[in-house]
């Protein structure tokens, strides 16, 4: 008995390459079919091969998510641009396609690095950055079409939309689950998607693909053939290697047999067999789609046993690896029984693909091979390969044979890419290189570097190699400054056409320029890195600025005066480097460091051991000069990795090769420190090296238990309070006699807008996740608006204090409630209005220090992140009412000090109402909010602390000084929320309670119970203090 494992299966009848989809006009729809999955892309390529028959507006492809509107990802135009749609924005691209002409148009998108591109015909036409606010991941399992737009109905359908129809023909469509770079753009025109495949079995139609001989794919490829076979009775465990030779194909076989038991199958053996094709000449992708399948398809019978492959199931796709190659899986079925199986593989491969005359050549046998094993599953009936066990496998060539190379003039390359595969095998294996291993690795590079040539090619190498090593766990302390020199006398000694060449890696960027010292003005460098692990992108401006180049991590300018150091000569080499992580420029030796700075002082106003790099590093060099003492100092601007809080002391340094006694380290010498922002630095520094920006570490205010404490009391406070303040509109609303007055009135809408304030402090990081520019913005400004409600309102509590208990007599306010509201709603809405009208980007999802401070909240949140915005309208708009509280506090103090001075007697009760007044009115006024100005000093913890309790408990400190402790509420409480003995009646005593109603004064009164309770003269004093008005209530 055989048990065998079936691969995937696809007819190659399905094929669509060299083929064609005609658009004339007439209803055709090329629609994805519902079973093939999109998986949620981080990052994509997509291209699409077409030609236009007419000049009218068309459309590529349109692909949606599910239920959406907006184009998720899209191609299109007109007769004179490319618009090019991406999670609902368009990029326009200016360029006239020519009619009758076929266009390979290709799209790569990152979510990580946020940069769209867009190739024709294999050149780029469009490199733009995505907003930061958009997803960061293609939505999975959308609709898309072909040569149409389209819509899905209620009946989960896809329509066409008319009107931007292709008129004209779709030569291939294909998308991969990766961002190609633009090298490889040119290297897989002939293979196919790793997400959608040109082949029929992916995609429903209601017109047929047409034969096009002009469609082919005829560059040199790699065949690969897989067969997968599980088998029960050989008991050998060998591994053969064919090859074989023909006029078409070149073939070579290899078997690898595992011996060990399947889980859940009764097989003990297993084995995999490739056979490599190389196609030589080249032939067309259809052509050898067809004849491979045409070789593989009949039936083979030897020693009892038949072999055939189901012609159904074979599936021919290009593929792109280390070279282009296709892959050929199938299902092979076998019959009857044989005691060796695997020579009757051997015979049917020999049969199926040995032509005119072929011999069988180059038979190897051995026992260490690597093992993928093969799984079962007796159940479901289907198969998987576990990863490959390779412990019997050993490496021919370790790091430490590297030794006993001698690196030469013709060996430097080979020597290089060796280096390279080594490294990536050995850090695949162990994440790190042991010391003696990196040693050798350097020394071999050094070797490289001295005696050869170094041209771009082989730079690239080189630095391919550092970064992966910098990039792992390795410790390059002891090395550190043989690789910073070996990298710059790479990029001085480097031999490239034209004036300058730039070389990348993750977290790696060097670029050299030759430079006329006649014609000399300035040079500007400057380095976007989102991630350490990604590739930068290098900007080089021939020119002098001051300034930090746009969306860069690092910038630095070198001033016109440096042509005084240039070597005498017609050209210059100016060599500029960036480093996205501080391996190389870790703190050595901390105890030699300390006695660096007691025996000099001018190296640093800090000890090395309470300074931490927060940025990148940039560098610049020229060639066989000493750069010192510039009449014009360099310019470098240094993009911080978190954000600098207020009390942060930052301060720019070089890499002092010298110090230390050779170790290096960090040194201020020459440099001047220039604060920019929080989120940046700007150096201005007389000599030229290794810049970057450090933070002291030991005066930092709050740490970072402090910080997660202080978070958490403040959604835990915002929580409360808008429960409680809940609960006060709820009491107010639903019992009308609570809701006469004016001071009430005040107070329901206070605390509506503290309500509002609060709910949007705690859905703010959740609506934040959307991603959604739209609804951020929308959160942001409702969010600045309930803010600046609750302030207003607070204010025009201060003012009925005023008018209620200084201007008692002869005052009369029409309408005084709706002037209230108008203000208290309006004026918070004008000022959001004109945030919105001037630059409704001034909302986003990136919050400043100073928001961050107000908003108790370290995390990014949708907020105002423009600075000038904030400071005018909060904090300013936040300080003048706090100004105004205050005063009314203190007047309304001095006013109750004098009715107290007027009372016959005062007794111990009536201090205790003064003291629940004085902090009733704190609560009302927000004078809490006053802590956040004098957080500063030693006691800057403390009162954080007290500002985040304090202000997120204000709604509680509403409820329980004007719901919990007022009388007249408790009896509302108790006549419609309680029963039994607890319920009172309706008609209790409620003209004790200090509400004053049209029928107890006749003068509708702007009364103040707010303050206190009415049981003392002092308290009723201040309750019924008025001025009067007309009996109309509001």
């Amino acid at each position: 008995m055989y048990c065998f494992s079936p691969h995937v299966s696809a007819s190659t009848s399905t094929s669509l390459w060299g083929k064609k989809l005609h658009f004339q006009g007439r209803p055709c729809t090329w629609q994805l079919l519902p079973g093939a999955v999109v998986p949620a892309l981080k990052e994509l390529s997509v291209c699409v091969l077409f030609r236009r028959s007419h000049a009218t507006t068309w459309t590529a492809f349109v692909y949606k998510a599910p239920k959406g509107r907006n184009i998720e990802l899209g191609l299109g135009g007109t007769s004179l641009d490319l618009s090019v749609w991406l999670f609902g924005e368009v990029f326009p691209i200016k360029t006239q396609l020519k009619l009758k002409e076929w266009y390979s148009v290709c799209l790569t998108w990152s979510g990580q690095a946020q940069t769209l591109r867009v190739y024709i015909n294999g050149s780029i036409q469009l490199e733009a950055a995505v907003n930061p606010i958009l997803p960061k991941q293609l939505a999975q399992n959308g609709t898309l079409t072909l040569g149409i737009s389209h819509y899905v109905d209620g009946n989960g359908e896809v329509k066409r939309e008319g009107g931007k129809d292709l008129l004209g023909e779709i030569g291939l469509f294909r998308m991969w689950s990766r961002e190609w770079s633009t090298e490889e753009m040119g290297r897989h025109s002939c293979a196919d998607g790793d997400v959608l495949r040109w082949d029929l079995q992916q995609w429903k139609y209601d017109c047929s693909p047409e034969p096009d001989i002009s469609l082919h794919c005829a560059t040199p490829a790699m065949w690969l053939i897989i067969l997968l076979l599980n088998t029960c009775n050989d008991q050998r465990y060998i591994t053969y290697k064919r090859q074989f030779d023909f006029p078409l194909y070149d073939v070579s076989m290899m078997c690898f047999q595992e011996s060990r038991a399947l889980s859940n199958s009764s097989c003990t053996k297993c084995f995999s067999c490739e056979v490599h094709v190389d196609v030589d000449p080249a032939a067309s992708v259809e052509v050898v789609q067809v004849n491979i399948a045409a070789l593989l398809s009949s039936t083979f019978s030897y020693d009892f046993l038949n072999v055939s492959a189901d012609p159904n199931s074979i599936s021919i796709l290009p593929l792109v690896g280390a070279d282009k190659f296709f892959r050929v899986n199938l299902t092979l079925n076998m019959t009857g029984s044989s005691a060796k199986p695997a020579e009757v593989i051997e015979k049917w491969v020999k049969e199926k693909l040995e032509v005119n005359g072929t011999m069988v050549l180059n038979l190897i046998i051995t026992e260490n091979v690597g093992k993928w094993v093969c799984k079962l599953d007796i159940e479901t009936d289907t198969t998987s390969w576990a990863d490959p066990d390779m412990t019997n496998c050993h490496p021919l060539v370790t790091i430490s044979d590297l030794g006993n190379i001698t690196v030469t003039t013709g060996n430097a390359a080979e020597v290089v890419h060796m280096i390279d595969e080594l490294v990536d095998d050995q850090l695949g294996d162990t994440d790190k290189l042991s010391s003696s291993e990196l040693d050798i690795v350097v020394e071999k590079l050094n070797q490289v570097v001295d005696i050869s040539i170094i041209k771009p090619a082989l730079g690239a190498n080189i630095v391919s190699i550092v970064a992966d090593i910098l990039l792992s766990k390795t410790d390059v302390t002891p090395v550190a400054n043989i690789v910073l020199n070996l990298t710059d006398r790479m990029g001085h000694n480097m031999k490239f056409q034209g004036e300058s060449a730039s070389l990348t890696a993750p977290s790696l960027a060097l670029s050299m320029i030759n430079v006329d010292q006649s014609e000399f003005s300035g040079l500007t460098f400057g380095v976007f890195s989102i991630s350490s692990n990604l590739i930068p992108k290098i900007f080089v401006n021939q020119s002098f600025i001051s300034g930090p180049l746009p969306e860069t991590n690092a910038t630095i300018s070198l001033p016109s005066t440096l042509n005084e150091f240039f070597p005498k000569g017609n050209k210059t080499r100016v060599q500029f480097q960036f480093y996205g992580t501080d391996d190389l420029f870790q703190f050595y030796l901390f105890m030699a460091q300390l006695l660096t700075f007691q025996q000099d002082p001018l190296t640093t106003n800090a000890t090395h051991s309470s300074l931490t790099l927060i940025s990148s590093i940039v560098s610049a060099s020229i060639n066989d000069s000493f750069v010192n003492n510039l009449k014009d100092p360099v310019v470098v601007t240094l993009r911080h990795q978190k954000l600098k809080q207020p009390d942060d002391k930052v301060q720019c340094m070089f890499w002092d090769f010298q110090n230390n006694g050779g170790q290096g380290g960090w040194n201020s010498r020459g440099c001047e420190t220039l604060n920019i922002s929080s989120c940046q630095t700007s150096c201005r520094c007389n000599h030229l090296t290794h810049f970057a920006v450090l933070l002291d570490v030991s005066r930092a205010p709050i740490s970072e238990v402090d910080s997660q404490i202080l978070t958490l009391i403040s959604y835990l406070g915002c929580g409360i309070s808008s429960i409680f303040l809940g609960i006060t509109l709820l009491t107010y609303l639903a019992f009308e006699k609570l809701r006469q007055d004016y001071p009430s009135k005040i107070l329901i809408n206070l605390s509506f807008a503290l309500l509002g304030m609060s709910m949007l402090f705690l859905l703010d990081s959740w609506l934040s996740s959307f991603s959604n520019y739209g609804l951020c913005i929308a959160t942001a400004a409702t969010l600045h608006y309930f803010l600046l409600a609750s302030f207003t309102w607070m204010g025009l509590e201060a003012v009925h204090m005023y008018l209620a208990l200084v201007k008692v007599f002869n005052i009369y306010v029409p309408s005084y409630i709706l002037k209230f509201c108008a203000m208290g709603w309006g004026i918070p809405l004008v000022i959001v209005s004109l945030v919105l009208a001037i630059d409704k980007d001034a909302y986003g999802s990136i919050v400043s220090e100073a928001a961050s401070v107000a908003l108790k909240s370290p995390d990014p949140f949708c907020w105002l992140q423009n600075d000038i915005f904030f400071y005018v309208t909060v904090v300013a708009f936040v300080v003048l009412i706090l100004l105004c509280n205050l005063s009314v506090f203190i007047v309304v103090l001095i006013q109750i000090r004098k009715m107290q001075a007027n009372k016959p007697s005062v007794n111990s009760r009536s201090y205790l109402n003064d003291l629940r007044a004085v902090a009733s009115l704190t609560v009302l006024l927000g004078l809490t909010w006053t802590l956040a100005f004098f957080s500063f000093g030693p006691a800057k913890v403390v009162l954080m602390y007290l500002f985040s309790i304090f202000n997120t408990l204000q709604g509680f400190f509403i409820f329980l000084f004007h719901c919990l402790m007022k009388e007249n509420v408790r009896k509302q409480w108790r006549i419609h929320l309680c029963c039994g003995c607890f319920r009172l009646s309706d008609y209790s005593d409620w003209s004790h309670s200090g509400t004053v109603g049209g029928r107890c004064k006749k003068n509708n009164l702007v009364n103040s119970d707010s303050v206190a309770s009415d049981n003392t003269y002092t308290n009723r004093k201040v309750s019924d203090s008025s001025t009067g008005s007309r009996p109309n209530h509001h």
